[in-house]
């Protein structure tokens, strides 16, 4: 029989939203445990090497521990660096690689099945974010070797024919970086134009590039089919068919809502799947199961992110406390 580990609260994803939760427990008593399937901040570790975020330093700061940084905007690894040492000077109770398999209650308790093993809880928090299941474009050929739905830097793509799909930050920054690197790229966007949202001190540079012709950009557009040497692209100007080497499918990413609903939370039934909770203390339909981050969103990854939903810890650990 496993080892049953018995906490007042198990917050599920050590990103910088769990970390924000683990810290108000410590503060506030409770006894709890961060279970991350992956590394510290997982996702983050992920991102693109040389990523860039929209926010300021400040306001990815948790537990008022400054976040210093030299640059107007952080990078992944300043990111990286300054999570690390929250975690050093917290010590946080976190289980890395472990991954959280099934939670179930009971009785007015929670149990929580690991693949490594077990644990019960009065509160669960999910923070999981959505780094982790990419948004398929269910095309003939993507499951290919060369085709990629994550892009961590443009090396292997010099030199190359590189199609990228998607008009969103990550597209964008994967664009103008391997065609820096010398790769010939071409960009597959489904709508008339750049993702607004796309951070504005990299918009006009892309836009610019499109223009003058370095980077090729089909608009209105989708792929049909991808092959070995060649991709199959749908345009207003009817079908054509372009010499490619690699993809990068970087169509956006999802939380994992199927994991959220085996919890027995309830999901919407229209396209944004949104997780019933309310928003004055982030439970769910769930007594004592709490929602925090970005998975809060559903398919709207861009409503929630670490600057906007650190105030979600202080929320459900008072709600929490305010319970007990």
């Amino acid at each position: 029989m496993a080892k049953v580990n018995t906490y007042d609260l198990v917050i599920v994803g050590g990103g910088p939203i769990g970390m924000a939760c683990a810290i108000a427990a410590h503060q506030k008593g409770l006894n709890y445990i961060i279970l991350e399937k992956g590394a510290l901040v997982n996702s983050l570790f992920n991102y693109p090497l040389y990523m860039t975020f929209f926010s300021t330093a400040e306001k990815l700061e948790i537990g008022n521990i400054p976040f210093n940084c030299i640059a107007p905007k952080p990078g992944r690894q300043e990111a990286l660096e300054y999570y690390r040492n929250i975690q050093r000077y917290f010590d946080l109770n976190i289980k890395l690689f472990e991954k959280v398999e099934t939670i179930n209650k009971t009785n007015g308790e929670f149990t929580i099945v690991t693949d490594k093993t077990n644990y019960t809880a009065k509160n669960v928090v999910i923070a999981t974010g959505f780094y982790d299941i990419p948004i398929y474009m269910d095309v003939p050929g993507e499951h290919l070797a060369k085709v990629s739905h994550y892009y961590k830097e443009a090396h292997e793509y010099a030199f190359r024919k590189v199609l990228i799909v998607g008009a969103n930050n990550s597209s964008v920054d994967a664009a103008l970086e391997c065609w820096r690197k010398g790769a010939d790229v071409t960009m597959v966007i489904r709508k008339d134009e750049i993702n607004p949202r796309v951070k504005y001190w990299v918009k006009p540079d892309v836009e610019n590039r499109i223009a003058e012709g370095s980077i090729k950009a089909y608009f209105n557009s989708n792929i049909t089919e991808i092959k070995e040497t060649e991709v199959d692209i749908l345009t207003p100007n009817g079908p054509i068919t372009i010499e490619n080497d690699f993809v990068l499918a970087l169509t956006g990413y999802r939380p994992n809502l199927e994991f959220i609903q085996q919890c027995g939370v309830n999901i919407s039934d229209d396209s944004n799947l949104t997780p019933q909770y309310n928003p004055e203390t982030m439970e769910t339909n769930i007594t004592g199961l709490y929602l925090a981050g970005v998975v809060c969103g559903g398919m709207e990854t861009h409503k929630w992110f670490i600057e906007n939903s650190r105030v979600h810890a202080d929320i459900i650990i008072n709600n929490i406390t305010g319970n007990n």
